[in-house]
């Protein structure tokens, strides 16, 4: 089954695995095993702003782009594009949140109905959302 890691997740995995709770190591364990990793677009572009905004440090002899297509590179990760039904769904209201970018990574996880791994409690709040963490 496709599961969906919210950026938070993935940037735990690559430089603070400390911050992953058991069941969320596990289940990225064996996503990265059985190549049913995948992640939100919106991701990418979030972790680009932390970046921009000095909210995170790149290690050295890395770019933004060099240290993302290695992440992706190393989990597996497929990047799920941001579609109509998508859009939509993250605007419908059934995804209570205020971040746009969390919305949208709840609203891809819902349409291809798929686990998402976060610690947004937000999130693991949404009806229908399978969550883990």
């Amino acid at each position: 089954m496709l599961t969906i890691c919210d950026t938070h997740v993935i940037l735990f995995w690559a430089d603070r695995p400390d911050r992953l709770s058991v069941s969320a190591q596990q289940y990225l364990d064996e996503g990265i095993v059985a190549g049913e990793l995948a992640c939100a677009a919106i991701s990418l572009w979030e972790i680009a702003v932390l970046f921009r905004k000095k909210r995170l440090v790149l290690p050295a002899g890395y770019t933004p782009v060099s240290y993302m297509e290695d992440i992706i590179k190393a989990l597996g990760l497929k990047i799920l594009p941001l579609t109509p039904a998508i859009a939509g769904l993250a605007e419908s209201g059934i995804v209570v949140h205020k971040d746009p970018g969390d919305r949208l990574i709840a609203a891809t996880a819902l349409v291809c109905q798929a686990r998402l791994i976060t610690a947004d409690e937000k999130l693991r709040a949404t009806p229908g959302l399978h969550c883990i963490w």
